[in-house]
């Protein structure tokens, strides 16, 4: 609830506090024995053991007779009955066991009634409440009543007793006398209540009233007035629905209709309970005890009603219009209308009651006797025998869509009335005719409402009727001589019966049951006279609606058989039994965490929250997280006409609500939006003591004057602060009102205020002014709820918060991680009810809380030991179907919650976390404690708690598995990040490729620092975030990289030395790959050829070189690793590591001729990704250009990760590789007639190879245009080294720029011109 609509309804809560006061002092005085004063005669009983064990000795702490009362059987049949006198309020009720026995009762259930029929169950929490009784005959067992039983008649009901001894009880209600007027409604009679004017105008009303009914559809309640206002209160389809209207305007487009309904089954004939209190527009409606709380559409405040308001059904004035509403047929009683009390003013006739026929002060019984049938129930009832008509009536009500209603057994056949689907089926079987007659009627008849069937079977045919309804009467012919049976059983369990009926058994209520259209005498068969029955109650249909109020949360769709419930949850973004449990993580940063990249996620910041989940943007690709809400406006939105006063407003909306953009801007470290305002003699913000032009909206409507790069309170633009406007005398480029265009913008950065929601443009009006307006996304990086941390030192240690509120559904999840093999991580001890989180034996969470007087225990094992000290997730549940306890999101425990004691508790109570108890607490860290989706903030109540201390460090034992490539996990005060300088890859967890794309001539150049210099750079970085190799020389080197290219032969590595010493990766002119070592000692270099496959295919391809001393490994693709060995005569070191060369080699001194006669020229053309030598990565030093690096670049290098992963591929042997030539059974071309071995023709492989070469023409028509306009442009994309300028050639710009040119040109004197 908002806190407008708190404020508003202030004086009406007053006023309900203050009623519910007086009602509690009424209560507390409403404590009078109700049963011990009784005569003997008001006890009744369903049997008794022996006359001592009488009904009238069950009186509390009495000892007369056996001391209480015992039946003769001890069975679920029992009862003992208690006449209060009269109507009567019931608060309490106590029971005892028989005096000084063995005879108690453990577990009883409560019945009441006005009438002795029509028994209604005490209900609680939905069901039928089952109460604790006593372990002994002396102990005094008391329970307050959640809610009032109003009544004449209680029958306790035992359910289960003592195992030494028998069913006993002694039993006292406290409570006090009750009464009130009571009127009956007949379907005429209409209350007409006037006022004391023509026209009230009313801005608060308060009414009540009880009613009980029996009918579906009727008007309780109904006023109006001429201006279209009105107010009504009616049954439809046994459901109460309040209608309201307080003003709508004459052109619609204020419409001020709302309707809301509330429960359901209320056509039971018992009473139901109506409070209906307005206050303005704000409305609570009580059924029941169950409150809605709702405001009505429009924005009129006051009720405007004509001359009266009418209970009980429509005026004759209003009936013609009223669509065949129906008026009441029923009781009220209580009917008060804004203090005024009209059942009394009606007794003392001073309201109009002409329209009544018979005006009656009393409530008649109603003649329908009700079956209530469980799973094992059957009734069994005589008919006529040899009869040639079959007839039988009923009316039932269930939520099973499935159940046999009747049973009957004829001559030679049988006859089975039943409900399939939510359909009456009618089924005549004749076993020896093989013959099967099956019809059906209705649809959807399990919703729990009463339904009438009616069945007749004569000779040549059969009806089926529906609900009275003769037009949709089905009819089928009998070709079978119909002769009945005598028998016929009722609900479907039924024993000893060798019959062809499937027997499901029906769960519900009957009534009006007749058999050859005669009534059942149900008191007969109770008496035993006629029939017989098994678990059958009569006079009550114990009918409950679970889905009324819906338990299923976030809108999720209920449906009930008898027994149960479900939820859908499909489309709320929850899931679990009750649709609690949310789908989608809070935060951008827990994606990330969970190894996620940048793109578009539905994130649930408040978890079960009410407030839906929704989507946003993640960018993950900096250290930092960001999370972006769009809004509709586009950039540069020009702005010119004025809409109000001279000004134009322009609305910013957003794909998400207000409560949403507040969840995330709440959590966040940090928030920005970026507004830009272009302008042509159009002022911004005028001067700072003036009054702004233009001004923006932002959350809660507040209007601010401050503009991009300033702060709240400060009237000025960026360039204000920053002293560099136009125009010297102003603080905004824009307000100097020059014809020229001027823009001032930036950042928005005091998040309380963001959103923008609006901009308010006032300087536009004038000729020749001219503006436009940009207003960015809003982005925020940082989760603080997150990353909300404590650390925990002692197990005496714990954190206190007094406000902790259990509701029906709790929802509990945290993260922690520990070293510590036992600690409890939280407790909840309230009054009552009891909640309990713990690790046990270093691998087990323990999850216990108590449900009524059942506690319920559920634990996970990890197998994996959870005091690793790395971060695990717990996340417990409990609501009113079932109990779950996760672990790490994968591991749980599912157990259903006991079926009762679920009471939404409306109290708070302390909770703990760690111990406070006296049990070993929690040692290690903790964060992200959320419960029922608010963060408990750990660190600011662990600034005060001792033993405790805000933060925790070590996140990289538990993350720093995301930082892949070599990635280093740093650590943070909230969080970690991965540095990757020293790896090839990009990224928030080193996974992006860095690659680039060689145009003909291009290279790139690494140069090492010469030896002496290296040893003092050992330990450092360059600016580059590249490592240097602490090594000059070198016996083990490791050389990664991808590529794509289909082009050959070319040079794709090369690494030299100060000496002739050097190692090439090469593509040879038929795309074969090639290895070179040359380590001095060899006269020719080692080569390592790779003849099986073709390179140059234009696909992805990694390559792995890993040198150790003489060992050699190469790992090409995903095919297995090959392992070659240097010659015993070569040298193990690769020395004084000079250069680093990709694409191209442009050196001076001794250089291999083969490598420059065959490969060099013209140089490698594609995509080259993932560089790394050692720790070295030259391409993405070359690519990062902002940053100083001893790397030079020549011709065309276009930044791209060339789809650098390679093909997955699995190891090929060469025997069926078919790039190897000489694999066996290999003929080309294949013969065009042969088919595959599964019959394919393969006429289809050659239109396909058609098809190929077509779109590898086009293909390379496009690589030869694109690379032509590339040539034109080339020099105004080429990045040339420092030097370039003064050199005659690009050439020479390299030996400009090489350090150690003329070191070399002192080592030879030859020189090698490429």
């Amino acid at each position: 609830m908002s806190d407008l609509t708190a404020l508003l309804l202030l004086p009406v809560l007053c006023g309900i506090i203050s009623t519910s006061t007086a009602a509690s002092s009424a209560s507390r005085k409403c404590e009078d024995s109700l049963a011990t004063p009784l005569p003997y005669s008001s006890f009744t009983s369903s049997s008794v053991f022996d006359q001592a064990y009488g009904a009238g000795y069950a009186k509390l702490n009495r000892k007369q007779g056996a001391g209480g009362w015992s039946p003769l059987d001890t069975n679920r049949n029992q009862w003992l009955q208690v006449d209060l006198g009269s109507r009567k309020q019931v608060v309490t009720i106590v029971t005892q066991g028989r005096y000084s026995s063995s005879d108690w009762t453990s577990k009883y259930r409560l019945l009441y009634s006005d009438t002795q029929k029509n028994w209604r169950p005490y209900l609680q929490d939905g069901n039928i409440w089952t109460f604790e009784g006593n372990v002994n005959s002396e102990g005094v067992v008391r329970h307050e009543l959640q809610h009032t039983i109003l009544a004449r008649y209680i029958r306790f009901i035992p359910v289960e007793w003592s195992r030494k001894g028998r069913i006993g009880v002694r039993l006292d209600l406290y409570g006090c006398s009750y009464w009130a007027d009571v009127i009956s409604f007949d379907g005429h009679g209409v209350i007409s209540y006037r006022f004391r004017s023509k026209k009230m105008k009313f801005v608060k009303d308060v009414i009540s009233l009880k009613f009980r009914t029996t009918a579906r559809d009727g008007v309780l309640l109904h006023g109006e007035g001429q201006q279209g206002d009105y107010i009504s209160l009616e049954l439809r389809r046994a459901r109460l629905q309040l209608s309201i209207n307080l003003g709508s305007n004459q052109y619609g487009s204020i419409q001020g209709h709302t309707s809301v309904t509330s429960g359901s089954l209320l056509d039971d004939d018992h009473w139901h309970s109506v409070v209906i209190e307005r206050y303005r527009r704000n409305i609570n409606f009580t059924l029941d005890h169950h409150t809605q709380q709702f405001r009505t559409n429009g924005e009129f405040d006051h009720l405007d009603l004509d001359y009266e308001i009418n209970f009980g059904g429509l005026p004759v004035s209003v009936k013609p219009s009223s669509g065949g509403r129906e008026n009441f047929v029923g009781c009220m009683e209580g009917i008060t209308y804004n203090g005024d009390n009209i059942t009394n003013l009606v007794r003392r006739k001073k309201v109009d009651t002409s329209s009544f026929r018979n005006l009656t002060f009393s409530c008649a019984e109603s003649n329908s006797v009700s079956v209530f049938f469980n799973s094992t129930s059957f009734l069994r009832l005589p008919g006529q025998t040899y009869s040639d008509t079959l007839a039988v009536s009923l009316s039932f009500r269930t939520w099973n869509p499935n159940g046999l209603l009747m049973y009957t057994t004829l001559a030679d056949s049988w006859v089975e009335l039943g409900l399939t689907e939510g359909k009456v089926t009618f089924l005549m079987r004749h076993d020896t005719k093989k013959l099967r007659i099956d019809i059906s009627s209705g649809s959807g008849l399990n919703d729990g409402l009463w339904h009438s069937v009616h069945l007749t079977a004569l000779e040549y045919y059969a009806m089926l009727t529906v609900d009275g309804d003769e037009a949709s009467t089905v009819r089928t012919t009998i070709p079978i001589y119909i002769q009945t049976g005598g028998t016929y059983y009722f609900g479907g369990y039924f024993l000893n019966t060798n019959t062809g009926s499937l027997q499901r058994s029906f769960q519900g209520c009957m009534q009006m049951i007749h058999v050859d259209d005669h009534p059942a005498d149900l008191r007969a068969v109770e008496q035993g006279l006629i029939g017989s029955f098994e678990n059958v109650s009569l006079d009550m249909c114990a009918i409950i609606d679970r889905c009324v109020p819906n338990p299923c949360e976030h809108s999720g769709r209920c449906s009930q058989t008898w027994d149960t419930f479900s939820c859908n949850c499909n489309g709320t973004g929850y899931t679990g039994a009750t649709c609690h449990t949310p789908m989608y993580q809070q935060s951008c940063e827990e994606y990330k965490h969970q190894g996620k990249s940048s793109g578009s996620y539905w994130i649930d910041p408040d978890g079960s929250g009410s407030i839906a989940p929704f989507r946003v943007s993640c960018d993950m690709t900096e250290e930092n997280v960001w999370t972006t809400l769009k809004n509709n406006l586009s950039p540069q939105t020009s702005v010119t006409s004025a809409e109000q006063e001279g000004k134009a407003v322009l609305q910013i909306t957003y794909n998400v609500t207000d409560e949403q953009v507040l969840l995330v801007t709440s959590s966040a470290e940090y928030c920005e939006q970026y507004v830009a305002y272009a302008c042509r003699m159009s002022r911004l913000l005028n001067t700072p003591d003036g009054s702004p032009f233009t001004w923006w909206v932002g959350r809660a409507n507040e209007r601010h004057s401050y503009w991009g790069g300033s702060g709240p309170g400060i009237q000025k633009c960026s360039c204000g602060i920053e002293h560099n406007c136009t125009d010297p005398k102003h603080y905004c480029n824009c307000d100097a009102d020059l014809r020229s265009w001027r823009e001032d913008a930036g950042l928005l950065v005091y998040k309380d205020h963001l959103p923008v929601s609006q901009v308010v443009v006032g300087d536009t009006g004038r000729a020749g002014s001219e503006a436009k307006l940009t207003v960015g996304a809003l982005r925020c990086q940082g989760d603080r709820n997150y990353w909300n941390a404590a650390s925990f030192s002692s197990p005496a240690s714990y954190l206190h918060f007094p406000s902790f509120r259990e509701e029906t559904s709790t929802d509990i999840s945290f993260y922690f991680k520990t070293s510590s093999t036992h600690g409890v991580f939280l407790e909840n001890l309230g009054t009552t009810d009891f909640l309990h989180i713990e690790l046990r034996g270093g691998s087990v969470v323990f999850f216990s809380f108590d449900v009524g007087s059942e506690r319920v225990e559920l634990s996970v094992r990890s197998p994996v030991p959870l005091n690793d000290d790395q971060w695990h997730r717990v996340e417990a549940e409990k609501n009113i179907k079932e109990a779950v306890l996760q672990l790490n999101g994968q591991y749980r425990e599912v157990r259903l919650s006991p079926p009762q004691g679920h009471t939404k508790l409306e109290y708070y109570s302390d909770l703990y976390i760690g111990a406070s108890s006296g049990q070993r607490g929690f040692l290690g860290c903790m964060r992200a404690l959320k419960i029922n989706g608010v963060t408990i903030d750990l660190e600011e109540r662990a600034k005060v708690a001792p033993g405790v201390n805000p933060g925790c460090q070590g996140h990289c034992n538990s993350f720093g598995m995301h930082c892949r490539n070599g990635g280093t996990c740093v650590e943070q005060y909230n969080g970690y990040s991965c540095d990757c300088s020293l790896t090839a890859y990009d990224g928030p967890f080193c996974t992006d490729d860095v690659g680039g794309y060689f145009e003909t001539g291009t290279l790139v150049r690494y140069d090492f620092p010469p030896e002496a210099g290296a040893s003092a750079l050992r330990e450092e970085k360059s600016l580059s975030g590249v490592g240097v190799p602490s090594e000059a020389n070198l016996t083990q080197e490791e050389l990664v990289f991808s590529f794509s290219t289909s082009s050959a032969p070319s040079i794709l590595v090369y690494v030299s030395s100060r000496t002739q010493d050097y190692l090439a990766v090469v593509l040879r002119h038929n795309g074969t790959l090639q290895i070179r070592y040359s380590l001095g000692g060899l006269t020719e270099p080692y080569t390592i050829d790779v003849d099986h496959r073709n390179m140059a295919n234009g696909q992805p391809h990694s390559v792995n070189i890993t040198r150790n001393l003489r060992e050699i490994r190469l790992q090409l693709d995903h095919y297995p690793v090959s392992t070659h060995t240097l010659p015993e005569a070569s040298d193990t070191q690769l020395n004084l590591v000079k250069s680093i060369f990709l694409g191209k080699v442009f050196e001076t001194g001794q250089i291999d001729p083969i490598l420059i006669e065959r490969y060099n020229t013209p140089g490698f053309v594609g995509c080259l990704s993932r560089v790394q030598f050692n720790s070295v990565a030259p391409l993405k030093a070359a690519l990062r250009s902002g940053l100083a690096a001893p790397v030079s670049t020549l011709g065309i290098l276009v930044p791209s990760n060339c789809g650098a992963s390679p093909l997955t591929i699995s190891p090929m042997a060469s025997a069926s590789d078919p790039w190897h030539l000489e694999a066996a059974g290999a003929v080309f071309p294949f013969n065009e007639d042969k088919t595959s071995e599964d019959g394919v023709d393969r006429n289809s492989a050659i239109i396909g190879g058609i098809i190929s070469m077509v779109i590898f023409t086009v293909l390379c028509i496009m690589v030869f245009v694109i690379r032509h306009m590339f040539r034109h442009k080339g020099s105004y994309h080429t990045n040339e080294a420092k030097g370039a300028e003064s050199a005659d050639c690009a050439d020479a710009a390299i030996i400009v720029n090489d350090p150690a040119f003329t070191e070399t040109i002192d080592e030879s004197k030859k020189e090698w011109f490429i």
